[in-house]
């Protein structure tokens, strides 16, 4: 293990992290119906530069205007979820916990169903979306801090646990009400996750609130060191408790029902990318954090690109991210029977 500590003790694996997503977004970009080689790349990104006209229309064309624009919500998606999957692996102090743990995909997958079986558009699909995430993490909380006894951490977990399972009830009983022609499929697609829809003029509306809610999470990430602390030793050390846990949560919450309103459900990525990430730069917050960030965008415009790549038609996303984060898990619980998780 003298490599893994080099690298944590550099900050090497936050390089290391840099140039996996540096190398996936030029593989992104690269790869598609009409491939693009890195002189094509790089004759682009010169001309732009100059402020002169690219050498080849078509290339500046799908560049800026098709891949672009999906390249950009892939990174903002994957790097949002695994910020808030290493936030709330740290808060509950269970490296099994993903950003979905509170029901906020399960909130913002009821309020897509919802959109699609009132015919609504896209911008309200994704708007009920965002706003379901948001509401299913508020009841959690309200019902989690209504208990008095117990711990707040382990309350408010099963009160997510329950809450989840109620919100997925729900879904349940919209697709069964939904004309099994064109809302159901419209409905599945939509779960499984797919970033096919990403347009230009959509990217505000994600990238905001990741960078808002991630922004917090950063500024705060030397809290959530204490926060990963048993609830005892960390108000002995002068942290207010509930209202860090409060903002926390809020943050993550607030980039996790964007991600999910902008891609649908997208499994996993905030399960293993920060495990990923503390194998690189090891457990503490100031640097998993921003580590977790790259590998994360990284890693979804890397499953993204094979998800338009792969086959004639699109793969779902979330089936991808199943197929490479199930063996992971696996591996991932026989360490934890070994005592490393």
């Amino acid at each position: 293990m003298p490599a893994l500590r080099i690298a944590q003790g550099s900050g090497a694996g936050g390089w290391w992290a840099l140039a996996v997503l540096v190398a996936c977004l030029l593989f992104a970009l690269a790869q598609g119906r009409t491939p693009i080689t890195l002189l094509d790349l790089w004759a682009l990104a010169s001309a732009l530069l100059q402020g002169q006209p690219a050498p080849v229309e078509q290339v500046q064309t799908i560049v800026l205007q098709i891949r672009g624009p999906r390249i950009l919500a892939a990174i903002a998606v994957g790097a949002g979820l695994a910020v808030a999957g290493t936030a709330f692996q740290g808060l509950f102090r269970n490296p099994l916990v993903s950003p979905d743990i509170l029901g906020a995909s399960a909130g913002a997958a009821l309020g897509a169903v919802l959109g699609i079986y009132f015919s609504l558009g896209i911008l309200g699909i994704q708007s009920l979306a965002f706003a379901g995430g948001l509401l299913a993490v508020a009841l959690v909380y309200g019902l989690g801090s209504a208990v008095r006894q117990g711990d707040p951490v382990l309350v408010l977990l099963l009160t997510g646990v329950v809450i989840g399972s109620l919100l997925g009830a729900g879904i349940g009983l919209v697709k069964y009400l939904a004309d099994p022609y064109n809302q159901l499929p419209a409905m599945t697609f939509w779960l499984l996750g797919s970033l096919a829809a990403a347009h230009v003029d959509d990217l505000p509306a994600l990238i905001a609130p990741v960078l808002l809610g991630s922004g917090i999470l950063l500024v705060l990430r030397w809290r959530l060191d204490v926060m990963s602390l048993p609830e005892e030793e960390a108000r002995s050390l002068g942290a207010r408790t509930t209202a860090l846990r409060l903002l926390i949560v809020a943050a993550a919450t607030l980039v996790t029902a964007a991600s999910v309103a902008a891609a649908g459900i997208v499994g996993w990525v905030g399960l293993i990318v920060p495990h990923l990430a503390r194998f690189l730069v090891g457990p503490s917050f100031v640097r998993l954090l921003p580590t977790s960030a790259l590998l994360g965008g990284g890693f979804l415009l890397f499953i993204d690109t094979l998800a338009r790549t792969l086959a004639p038609v699109e793969i779902p996303l979330g089936i991808l991210t199943a197929l490479i984060g199930s063996p992971f898990f696996i591996v991932l619980l026989r360490r934890a029977s070994r005592g490393w998780a």
